[in-house]
């Protein structure tokens, strides 16, 4: 009996890091908006990571959360950092690590608490019309193995692009004010 209890026991720890063995560990995320803007007025403004306090999902949910910069906004090298208790927030930087100027800007993400992560991220600007910008914000993640068995019950994807397409509409409605 007891070594039937073992066995059962032992199927039940191996089996899920068995199947992480076969879960997908990256994934990624883009979204776009059009805003009745051009297209060097609305790069001009995304390019400076301090306006996206004006519309990401991610920098509003904690109004107290501790901020910090270094380096000249909207520029290679700029890292804006953030703190906060919320767990939703935790701490972390992004670094504007290349800019495309009126076309893109790519970013990296560093997560430091309550997870540690390094993910790429970018915003892009396309000329539809002489005065309709196509704004495309993308991302990427990685989850290691054995904590990728998550990505088969929550849809990670699924949340960074409800917040992505979110802070796009929020950023839309700033500009065509």
């Amino acid at each position: 009996m007891l070594k039937k209890i073992l066995i059962l026991l032992t199927l039940i720890i191996a089996l899920p890091l068995i199947i992480a063995l076969f879960v997908k560990q990256d994934y990624a995320v883009v979204t776009s908006v059009t805003i009745d803007k051009p297209v060097t007025e609305v790069f001009d403004y995304i390019k400076y990571l301090k306006n996206q306090d004006n519309y990401s999902v991610w920098a509003n949910i904690d109004p107290n959360m501790e901020k910090t910069h270094q380096g000249v906004d909207g520029t290679v090298g700029f890292v804006s950092g953030w703190s906060s208790l919320n767990e939703e927030v935790g701490v972390g930087e992004q670094e504007i690590i290349k800019i495309e100027d009126g076309k893109r800007i790519d970013y990296e993400l560093r997560f430091i608490s309550p997870f540690e992560a390094i993910s790429p991220a970018f915003m892009s600007c396309e000329s539809v019309t002489q005065d309709i910008t196509k704004v495309t914000w993308g991302f990427e993640g990685h989850m290691d193995y054995p904590m990728n068995l998550m990505m088969l019950f929550m849809d990670f994807e699924g949340m960074i692009s409800k917040d992505l397409t979110q802070g796009l509409e929020s950023l839309k409605e700033t500009l065509e004010q």
